[in-house]
């Protein structure tokens, strides 16, 4: 298997944990599991069942491509750093793909790519502008994200063919996380003076 070319995609930016493993373009194992929560204790076994049943091993690895979202925050930042964890580890590139950029790989460049949000709102990236997050109401015609499995599959897809000197993958953030600081005071500092 060492001497394929071998493309390892991955994605938890919602309520999932998916992957996929390529040999060039084919698709050798795809899985997706769907969970609310969970994702950071599943998706290193994850990734290791799906390259097991490709009959891989991570040093067989040539790329990773990696969903960065929109999405879940916290699920974001747990395949990005993952990813790049394992590209430093092994020394391959690691290909942040956005969502957005899946939907349209799979819908064709004219479509209007939309990731649900929470509150009735949806990401969207209208042609030639930048992602933004509007009411679900205001738009019409819009494709939506594949399942998780396929969403896995486009991500790696994506990955084969991008510049494998592409940045480092980050978080698309569109919004700042709900996340609020904590309101205990902070503990009391006792001088021994």
């Amino acid at each position: 298997m060492a001497s394929d070319r071998l493309t390892l995609g991955f994605d938890t930016s919602a309520a999932h944990c998916a992957a996929a493993l390529l040999s060039g373009d084919r698709v050798l194992v795809s899985h997706a599991e769907d969970m609310g929560r969970g994702q950071a204790e599943r998706l290193m076994p994850l990734l290791e069942e799906v390259l097991a049943a490709g009959g891989a091993t991570w040093s067989d690895l040539t790329r990773i491509g990696v969903g960065i979202g929109p999405g879940n925050f916290t699920g974001i930042r747990i395949s990005v750093a993952a990813a790049r964890g394992l590209a430093l580890a092994l020394g391959i590139p690691a290909i942040g793909i956005s969502t957005l950029d899946a939907i349209r790989a799979l819908n064709g460049p004219a479509c209007l790519p939309a990731v649900p949000a929470p509150r009735d709102q949806v990401y969207v990236q209208r042609p030639g502008a930048a992602p933004d997050l509007v009411p679900l109401a205001g738009i019409t015609g819009h494709s939506l994200p594949p399942v998780p499995a396929t969403l896995a599959e486009t991500i790696a897809r994506l990955a084969v063919t991008a510049p494998a000197d592409s940045p480092p993958p980050a978080p698309l953030y569109i919004r700042p996380a709900d996340a609020a600081p904590a309101r205990d005071l902070p503990p009391v500092i006792l001088d021994d003076a």
